[in-house]
């Protein structure tokens, strides 16, 4: 017989605590910057002790990556628009990318990132597990698709076909050189097909 008394699921509670860290990390990147961020800062905002926090993550960067990865929804599941149109499609994701680097309730986060993978090979590693190698495997998938229909050439190098399409975006984003355009965008897709084409 039931007693009628409701306990607290502490799974429902335990993921509301991650989800108010993972917003107030990002709210106060983009209030005070990265380098002002601290775990006692998120563990207020949060309304979570500095304890829970630590439990679940072993640095700010941590904190930030999994930020990212939340506001994003991961990279589960990516897959690169297929219209059977090489060129329109590549266009269409670099339009993306230099509007998601330019929003920003990303861009602050991101560089904050940037700047804690520099110096943590091990947040580097987890960065690369859980984010950009997923990511760049959706995209290579995207590339091999354009090869077996021969738009690319068969022997094209992927990993540098990826490193020619998008190094140039992020160093003219890290070090602010000029604005990322949409035009921008489309000139380095057409720069890649004059290369890459059969």
């Amino acid at each position: 017989m039931s007693s009628g008394t409701r306990h607290p699921d502490p799974t429902r509670r335990s993921e509301r605590s991650r989800q108010a860290v993972l917003r107030a990390a990002r709210e106060l990147i983009a209030e005070v910057g990265y380098a002002k961020l601290s775990i006692e800062g998120i563990a207020a905002r949060a309304g979570v002790g500095k304890q829970t926090i630590y439990r679940w993550w072993r640095s700010k960067g941590a904190v930030v990556l999994d930020a990212i990865l939340a506001l994003s929804q991961g990279a589960d599941g990516i897959a690169l628009p297929d219209t059977g149109d090489i060129e329109a499609d590549l266009k269409a994701v670099m339009r993306a990318t230099v509007a998601e680097f330019a929003d920003p309730a990303f861009e602050a986060p991101i560089r904050a990132l940037n700047m804690e993978i520099a110096i943590d090979p091990e947040l580097a590693a987890q960065y690369r597990e859980k984010l950009a190698g997923p990511v760049d495997e959706a995209k290579k998938e995207r590339l091999r698709a354009a090869q077996r229909a021969g738009q690319l050439a068969a022997d094209a190098d992927l990993d540098l076909a990826l490193e020619l399409l998008y190094a140039p975006v992020y160093q003219r984003w890290l070090l602010r050189t000029a604005p990322l355009t949409p035009e921008y965008a489309d000139a380095l897709v057409d720069h890649l097909l004059k290369a890459l084409r059969p």
